[in-house]
């Protein structure tokens, strides 16, 4: 039986309190499993990106627990988190969250710098994957110099750089031509059965939806079908 590596139960996430608490999430139950790639659809504001935060650990719940590979992250002190998400997580933003004063390359490198990786290696690995998805003539960029979609393929590199064991990606094609899209989606699905990394995918995208392996709709901050 292949393992549930996100476990979540009865959560909760709500705003505010009392006559005007307004619940982003209500009550979601669900379990997402080891190396599986979940997309997750719905219209805006129906709660998808408050789930990819409150189940990453970037955000705190209201009520219920998630448990990432056996270990309940809301009950994690703020440093351990950090420590979790930097050596077993990789994040994809529609914001990119890029430095502005790096180069490209540098911005890859961070994650692998964190996890203790060498100075040297971590270029190496920062210059293969942008080499992989493009950018391999744009690494000396900084944010400000890259278009939109260059900055989200950074973006999406620094993300994979480590060969994280989960990956968040909120709207990862969401500033790409369809060209672009496509090529995206088939890199995460090529990492995702090359590396089984379990990966969670916020989209707006029906074409990403489909090379995923299950697609989980939300509406009012509940999952209304697939869960």
């Amino acid at each position: 039986m292949t393992e549930a590596v996100v476990v979540g139960q009865d959560v909760w996430k709500v705003y505010g309190s009392g006559n005007t608490a307004v619940p982003a999430l209500q009550g979601i139950s669900v379990q997402i499993l080891r190396g599986e790639m979940l997309a997750v659809m719905g219209p805006s504001g129906c709660g998808k990106t408050t789930f990819l935060n409150c189940f990453s650990g970037l955000d705190d719940i209201s009520r219920g627990t998630v448990t990432i590979e056996g270990t309940n992250i809301h009950a994690m002190s703020d440093a351990k988190k950090s420590e979790y998400r930097a050596l077993r997580t990789g994040f994809v933003f529609q914001s990119y969250n890029l430095l502005p004063i790096l180069s490209a390359e540098e911005n890859v490198e961070l994650p692998l710098l964190i996890a203790g990786r060498s100075a040297r290696e971590a270029r190496a690995e920062a210059r293969g994957i942008l080499n992989r998805l493009g950018l391999g003539d744009r690494r000396a960029h900084r944010p400000a110099e890259l278009s939109g979609g260059q900055q989200q393929r950074v973006s999406l590199a620094r993300a994979l750089v480590a060969k994280p064991a989960i990956v968040w990606a909120d709207e990862p094609t969401g500033n790409l031509d369809a060209e672009g899209s496509r090529d995206v989606t088939t890199l995460l699905r090529e990492l995702n059965r090359e590396y089984g990394q379990t990966m969670v995918v916020v989209t707006h995208d029906g074409e990403v939806a489909s090379q995923c392996d299950r697609t989980l709709r939300m509406r009012d901050g509940k999952f209304v079908d697939g869960a």
